[in-house]
């Protein structure tokens, strides 16, 4: 029997929260380089017992891919489903289903980015903030206002708040206790257009990454950026999609320098922001997009940068899975000559992964491991690279030589 506790405290010794060292992830002082997914639904797909069981064959799915982090919603606001029903109301169902979510993330071994509200119409969102206004009486004429109305601005701190503080009934730990949650996003996409300056934004993410600390100090917090450059370094706006992108009230450098944000967080659909023709164009945007992103993570944030989405759609003119693959293995192949010059190039997740038999839910981005060899070969490739780099990384060289780093032992061992 204590044989069988040691194992058990061992373990749990190991699943420890994810922190920041500098420009790295570090779990027990050790480097976590990401390889991850987005799959948006799991809360929605685990409130229902008949589809329950899809969130656990996508993880098991994932897991065997050498998958480690996913990003999915901790919100559904006001809509079929919804988790908040109204301020501060939520359907317990619903929050149960978040609990199996997250029960069922560590028995994987995948940490989760739990994203706390959306900028988009789906799943509630920011324009649900200002429905309830209305309704509550509130003189409210744009959906910006969430940003900076005193009431809204309480609505969401409420949210964050319950959410943090929840008791998972599968587990019994907290939320804000519990080392399976990655980190918190504080909002999917933000865009403030009525404010091209960016101060309001500025302002709401100033607020809120100080209230989720002031409740959560353990986890990370990011903000759920694109990664459009503003007003604030007009010098890098050269690297934005297209001129649109500099007036959307983002501002890549100056957000990420605000206290309490700890990793930066970008989006790359080159196919959306340039054109929906596929083209070399696409891959020569997505290498330079984020090899400045890197660069201002490593010269002015001294943070790491997560690429949280992205993907290419199966609806895009020109689209074959060949092009997908190879715009996959540029995004990997960018991120490891990061890893192994020790840079701020710290992960991706893939924009998005379905088990079987969800086809209905395909916003033409999906990818399903069963059907798609080609592309699990790449991402499991890849997921092997990544748990080297992070096992090479240890303060000794398994192989008894005396580097001066463990990025040298990693380079030095790179052929093995």
């Amino acid at each position: 029997m204590c044989r069988i506790y040691d194992l058990q405290v061992r373990e749990d010794d190991d699943w420890q929260m994810v922190q920041k060292q500098g420009n790295q992830f570090v779990v027990n002082d050790q480097p976590f380089y990401v390889n991850g997914f987005n799959t948006y639904w799991l809360m929605v797909f685990a409130a229902d017992q008949s589809t329950r069981g899809k969130v656990s064959e996508l993880f098991h799915q994932a897991s065997s891919a050498g998958l480690t982090v996913c990003r999915t919603w901790a919100f559904n606001d006001g809509q079929w489903r919804a988790l908040q029903t109204s301020p501060s109301v939520y359907d317990e169902e619903v929050f149960k289903a978040l609990d199996f979510v997250i029960s069922e993330a560590k028995k994987y071994k995948i940490r989760l980015i739990l994203s706390l509200t959306n900028n988009w119409d789906a799943y509630g969102g920011k324009a649900q903030y200002v429905k309830w206004g209305k309704a509550a009486g509130l003189n409210l004429t744009s959906d910006d206002e969430f940003f900076s109305h005193t009431t809204l601005k309480s609505y969401y701190k409420a949210h964050v708040k319950t959410v943090l503080n929840r008791v998972n009934t599968f587990t019994n730990l907290t939320y804000k206790n519990d080392p399976t949650i990655f980190a918190w996003e504080l909002m999917n996409e933000p865009r403030c257009t009525s404010d091209p300056s960016g101060d309001t934004l500025q302002s709401w993410i100033q607020e809120m990454a100080v209230y989720v600390k002031s409740i959560d100090a353990k986890h990370l917090v990011e903000i759920g950026l694109e990664g459009f450059y503003g007003p604030s370094a007009p010098d890098r706006a050269k690297f934005n999609p297209n001129s649109y992108a500099t007036q959307v009230g983002t501002d890549f450098i100056r957000n990420h320098q605000t206290l309490g944000v700890d990793f930066a967080s970008v989006h790359i659909y080159a196919d959306s922001w340039i054109s929906q023709t596929i083209s070399d164009a696409h891959l020569q945007f997505t290498k330079s997009w984020m090899e400045a992103h890197i660069e201002d993570a490593e010269k002015y944030l001294r943070m790491p940068v997560l690429f949280t989405e992205f993907g290419v759609s199966a609806k895009d003119t020109g689209y074959n899975t060949s092009f997908r693959d190879t715009l996959i293995s540029s995004v990997y192949k960018t991120l490891l000559n990061s890893t192994k010059k020790g840079g701020s190039g710290a992960g991706s997740l893939l924009w998005q992964l379905f088990p079987d038999g969800t086809d209905y839910m395909n916003d033409g981005y999906a990818i399903v491991l069963s059907k798609s060899p080609s592309t699990s070969n790449i991402i499991s490739l890849h997921s092997t690279r990544i748990a080297t780099f992070n096992s090479l990384c240890s303060t000794k060289c398994k192989w008894g030589c005396k580097k001066k780093t463990p990025l040298e032992e990693f380079l030095y061992h790179d052929d093995l």
